[in-house]
């Protein structure tokens, strides 16, 4: 029997194939295509995903009928024929049957099933589902129920989506910057104004004054200088910082479980994610928390089967031994390496198959990959360390998929990796004899450093690079060794 699991037509699409051995690919519809966050699917993937056979049924990760009832509701009119997921899969020459899943019950599977959780509370946040915006899971042994959900247009997504285009960015994409700034900013000067023009008191849990669905590009349009937009990204930071707070305190009060699952596109806010800790003794996020992550979470809805996740390495595959010395010689030279090999991760991280590497020790290292980079020179980079080294370089969470911020005990060693607050986003490596743990013990017998900075192999606005032909691309056009 094989399934594919498919978040598509909305943003970020997604394909996941399974077979009765389990999970067999997953990948984003952008790194066929080449067009970032590609809504679509494409000929490439399609076809790369039926290596493993034509699909005997396909399951869709959100309710097309609910939603269009949104949609109406929302004013965005009937949108039915849009939402017609037979005939938008007929485009791409897929005809088998299908089946369909709540939006945010996509979400919890995604997370408890991938999780090594018999019972856990789930917690999901994201922009909307068909009408969610916010809910609350109870899961146990192959069943999840729902025991809690605030609906459109309630939306801490939405809410924080909009203050990202306030800012000058892209909403759906660059919500990652806004986080990014808020260490640039006082957090404390538009904090009173932000809270009381937006949020508000009602019935539901977190309340807002407005739709943001439509944004909020009228907001205080004098705030327009960059430390004016530093202020507000530094402000709605902490503000969402609390909201999370308030939602996981509520989540515990009406659960038995010490057991969070965090999911939606909010769960990718690492620097806020520590606070799960503060109410749960055991937190899992799944790598890919968001609406792509829900191709797997869709698939596992149906089947309640659990499928711990070790990794994400589930995407197109670059054949060949993992090039550790090639790298390691690069880097010595150089100080930055690209590095594409083996399967791609499925997400929005690079954790070393598709990575852009670098020596964290030079002061001007930040700077240099930036501008390869393509991006603001504020952007901070996370360093990959030997989990064992782990504790003698960061105070704070650290995991294996940069889920969690930390402070850096060394920002002098290290300037690369340390952002302007003091902190990092740690990716951890342990004994798995995977490349990336080869490549960093022989990083640290050559050098005694136990870390390299890793930001994924793209510019900005451009996908991560997925085949041999897109790393030979990058390699010309940016003047980067890609070492493969």
């Amino acid at each position: 029997m094989i399934t594919w699991g498919i978040s598509a037509n909305s943003h970020d699409a997604a394909l996941a194939v399974f077979t009765d051995e389990g999970l067999e690919f997953a990948s984003h519809s952008e790194r066929f295509s080449g067009i970032k966050n590609d809504a679509h699917l494409n000929r490439g993937i399609i076809d790369y995903a039926k290596q493993w056979g034509e699909p005997d049924e396909v399951i869709w990760y959100e309710r097309p009928l609910v939603k269009t009832c949104r949609q109406l509701y929302a004013g965005q009119g009937f949108r039915f024929r849009e939402n017609n997921i037979s005939q938008y899969l007929q485009r791409y020459g897929i005809r088998t049957p299908i089946r369909y899943t709540d939006h945010h019950l996509a979400h919890a599977a995604a997370g408890y099933y991938t999780s090594r959780f018999t019972e856990a509370c789930c917690v999901v946040i994201d922009s909307i589902g068909e009408f969610k915006t916010l809910s609350t899971w109870m899961a146990k042994g192959t069943e999840i129920k729902e025991t809690f959900s605030q609906s459109y247009p309630h939306s801490v997504g939405l809410w924080y989506s909009a203050i990202t285009q306030r800012i000058g960015l892209k909403p759906q994409e660059d919500e990652y910057i806004l986080m990014g700034m808020a260490a640039y900013g006082d957090p404390n000067r538009l904090y009173a104004d932000i809270k009381n023009d937006f949020f508000g008191n009602g019935k539901a849990l977190i309340n807002f004054k407005r739709n943001l669905h439509r944004g909020c590009l009228d907001w205080r349009p004098e705030l327009n200088s960059m430390q004016d937009l530093f202020d507000i990204a530094a402000a709605t930071q902490k503000i969402y910082e609390e909201v999370l707070d308030d939602i996981l305190r509520h989540a515990k009060a009406n659960t038995t479980s010490n057991n969070l699952v965090l999911m939606g596109g909010c769960a990718l806010n690492c620097s806020a994610n520590h606070i799960a800790y503060k109410h749960f003794g055991n937190v899992w996020i799944m790598p890919n928390p968001g609406d792509s992550g829900s191709a797997i979470g869709c698939v596992l809805a149906h089947k309640k089967e659990h499928m711990p996740m070790g990794h994400v390495f589930t995407g197109y595959n670059i054949e060949g031994e993992y090039p550790v010395e090639e790298t390691i010689k690069e880097l010595a030279q150089t100080g930055i390496c690209g590095v594409a090999s083996g399967r791609a991760e499925f997400g929005p991280r690079a954790f070393g198959n598709r990575s852009l590497l670098a020596d964290p020790r030079g002061n001007d290292i930040k700077d240099r990959v930036n501008v390869i980079k393509q991006r603001q020179q504020f952007r901070p980079f996370a360093p990959v360390v030997l989990r064992e080294y782990a504790e003698d370089n960061f105070d704070g969470y650290t995991n294996s998929f940069m889920q969690f911020t930390s402070i850096c005990k060394h920002p002098d060693r290290y300037p690369a990796i340390c952002h302007a607050d003091g902190t990092s986003r740690v990716q951890t490596v342990g004994p798995n004899g995977s490349g990336i743990r080869r490549l960093l013990e022989a990083w640290y017998e050559h050098t005694g450093c136990p870390m390299l900075l890793n930001t994924s192999l793209n510019i900005k606005g451009k996908p991560i690079v997925n085949d041999l032909t897109d790393a030979k691309n990058f390699a010309t056009m940016y003047n980067i060794k890609v070492c493969s």
